[in-house]
């Protein structure tokens, strides 16, 4: 099976919010997050979406789903999120698992909730190369310099840019896989290795780019919800 991941489970601290996470923002007549949900509907290729929210919300996103995609309800569960990016992850794929019992087989497409702009070019595309290689990771090519710094202070390096890509999602990979290589990890890994993919690099397992579109912003500060309304306005 091919589940669909949506990562839910931040409060937005960054957005400067007291009243709701900024998934739960509107963006034209929705909220972000069902505008998210609503193109991995689209793609027939996926057969459940789980959306992992922080604990506090589950019941209110059990509302939004009821409000704005009752007909789809058979097709999406909501779960609660873990800690941090890679406990949410998990704790969707034990939601997959509690639903029918998963297989060396079953692909995860995770993506953040407030990317709401993704392509169905883009989710396909990770479904597609994640069938050859151990994961995938959507990206971009840098526009800019990257420029390092180790101490915060001076620069320590200046990579060249034609071999630099910016992160997106979806990242995508088989379950078990996650799983195996996540429960691996000492306390201390878990900490450091935010990123799913990056998991995967260091334990040497194949991760393919998945060509990514820089209209797939992520919507974390005051100045992404602007523009995300003023991409809105002009769809």
């Amino acid at each position: 099976m091919i589940y669909a991941g949506i990562l839910a489970g931040g409060k937005g601290t960054r957005m400067g919010l007291q009243d709701r996470p900024k998934q739960f923002l509107e963006l034209g007549n929705r909220p972000i997050i069902i505008h998210t949900i609503e193109k991995f509907l689209l793609v027939s290729e996926i057969d459940v979406i789980i959306v992992g929210v922080h604990p506090d919300w589950v019941g209110f996103t059990e509302d939004l789903i009821d409000k704005y995609l009752s007909n789809y309800s058979d097709r999406i569960i909501i779960t609660a999120g873990g800690h941090d990016r890679n406990t949410t992850i998990e704790n969707i794929i034990k939601a997959a698992n509690d639903i029918q019992p998963i297989t060396d087989e079953d692909i995860i497409v995770t993506h953040d909730s407030v990317r709401p702009f993704i392509s169905l070019k883009t989710i396909q595309e990770n479904i597609k190369l994640a069938a050859k290689f151990d994961a995938v990771d959507t990206v971009v090519e840098a526009t800019d310099t990257i420029v390092q710094s180790l101490d915060n202070t001076l620069i320590t390096d200046i990579p060249e840019r034609q071999f630099l890509y910016q992160g997106q999602t979806p990242q995508t990979f088989k379950m078990s896989d996650f799983i195996s290589l996540y429960g691996a990890l000492t306390d201390e890994q878990k900490e450091i290795l935010t990123d799913a993919c990056k998991i995967f690099v260091i334990n040497g397992k194949s991760v393919a780019l998945a060509n990514g579109e820089y209209s797939n912003i992520k919507i974390t500060t005051v100045t992404d919800l602007k523009i995300a309304r003023s991409m809105i306005e002009e769809n």
